[in-house]
């Protein structure tokens, strides 16, 4: 027994004198690393001092120290950035769907301001803005060297107010300019209305109005439709929908989720990791889904994609998406403005990340530029002759009034088909999808 408390006591004693030759050295550099840092902000100090006395000017302190605290977050990544009071209250204001501007969304790659994507029915997606556009002037002045609130605050204005922009596109040899009427922009997050038997809901953004804007133009839909039996499918159309609230995204995901896992977001810390489920009830009761995606679909958009998709709850279609997978947290100063910073990645059901690869659609559509109809062509565009139009044809016969009346519906259908497919090819192959797909569900 003296052994063995003496053994334990020797341990215990080793153990300690261990403790205190590793703690020594860990202690040591805790202690050069704090005399670096405080050296480093004494360097700030004399540069910030310095500046105030001997510029060739006289600069706001304010404006240094704002300047400053902007550089540290921008240099981390191209979405952490200071607000300043004015950006936070317009950024509070954009979230809840109505705020002035052009009405694009962009980053910033390599010191060049690149569109994420047109928002609908604003002046920038009048003008022809494209997802994937780099802009370079604005107004004659160079973009290049500004940091991205700098670039975005040269493309605000007074409502009204005319911007000429150049523009830089791929496939189109020669930058171009474009001129845009800045206005008011006021966003319906989200749309419902039918093809055929199909719903398409459009969703623009996240915002606070999200899931109820769409939850309500679905139940809509249905009703006009006599019910959910006679619906043969939902597209939700993703496409150019740059993102949002996280919260939104959660909604929309599991209003078409019985069960499961919507979203994971890992942080610098395991412990701060978070999982979201989803809770039972599907707003379509199960019917065929499809989800239209591309370049500019980005962050929240992504979440729902890639969340359907791995659920194999719909059929992703379209081409890949922008690639945006950190979440952002906004930070309230207590100078009234705020902080964004990256603070976590977020995962889909999965287990994969999206960021910088996007999500991939099951399959892939592209959507055909738009060639402009000569003007000759229109000229020469007659309708086609028939035998019903020669002058005392005979009728037909053979078919009640009922089925004629059913075959001129299912002509007119098959026409409204074919000028969907000229307007918007790739969701005129996503409602296609949904009726071959609810064919498939009928004979099961």
């Amino acid at each position: 027994m003296k052994k063995f408390v003496m053994a334990a006591l020797g341990g215990t004693l080793a153990g300690a004198v261990m403790t205190t030759q590793v703690a020594g050295p860990l202690l040591a550099q805790d202690a050069a690393h704090n005399t670096s840092v405080y050296e480093q902000l004494d360097l700030f100090g004399d540069i910030f001092e310095r500046i105030r006395a001997q510029y060739v000017e006289e600069v706001e302190a304010e404006d240094l120290i704002e300047a400053a605290i902007d550089g540290m977050l921008t240099s981390l990544d191209p979405h952490s950035s200071y607000l300043s009071p004015k950006d936070a209250a317009d950024m509070r204001v954009q979230t809840r769907g109505s705020f002035g501007g052009l009405g694009i969304e962009v980053t910033q790659e390599e010191g060049f301001v690149r569109v994420v994507s047109p928002m609908d029915g604003t002046p920038a997606d009048d003008a022809g803005m494209e997802s994937g556009d780099y802009i370079t002037h604005v107004d004659g002045e160079a973009l290049m060297g500004l940091t991205l609130d700098d670039a975005v605050g040269m493309l605000r204005g007074p409502v009204g107010s005319e911007i000429i922009i150049t523009v830089v596109r791929e496939g189109v040899t020669e930058p171009f300019d474009v001129s845009i009427i800045r206005d008011t922009i006021k966003l319906t997050a989200a749309t419902a209305r039918t093809v055929g038997d199909t719903i398409v809901l459009r969703v623009t953004t996240f915002n606070d109005q999200t899931f109820a804007n769409m939850s309500e133009g679905l139940a809509r839909e249905v009703e006009a439709l006599g019910g959910m039996a006679n619906v043969e499918g939902i597209v939700l159309d993703l496409r150019n929908n740059p993102g949002g609230l996280l919260n939104q995204a959660i909604e929309v995901s599991d209003a078409f989720l019985e069960t499961g896992e919507i979203v994971s977001t890992r942080g610098r810390n395991p412990g701060e990791s978070e999982r979201v489920n989803a809770e039972a009830g599907d707003l379509a009761e199960g019917k065929p889904m499809v989800v239209l995606i591309n370049g500019g679909s980005a962050s929240a958009s992504e979440i729902v994609a890639g969340a359907l998709q791995d659920h194999h709850r719909a059929i992703v279609v379209g081409t890949k998406s922008f690639g945006k997978g950190s979440v952002q947290t906004v930070m309230p100063l207590a100078s009234e403005g705020a902080m964004r910073l990256t603070t976590a990645r977020y995962y889909t059901p999965s287990g994969r990340s999206i960021q910088a690869l996007g999500v991939s659609p099951d399959i892939v559509v592209e959507q055909p530029p738009r060639v402009p109809v000569a003007e000759n062509e229109e000229e020469d565009a007659r309708p086609q002759r028939t035998e019903a139009d020669l002058r005392g044809s005979l009728n037909n016969d053979s078919l009640s009034e009922d089925e004629q009346r059913q075959i001129e519906e299912e002509r007119e259908a098959a026409e409204e088909a074919a000028q969907l497919r000229d307007d918007d090819f790739q969701l005129s192959y996503a409602v296609d999808l949904i009726k071959g797909l609810s064919k498939i569900a009928l004979v099961e």
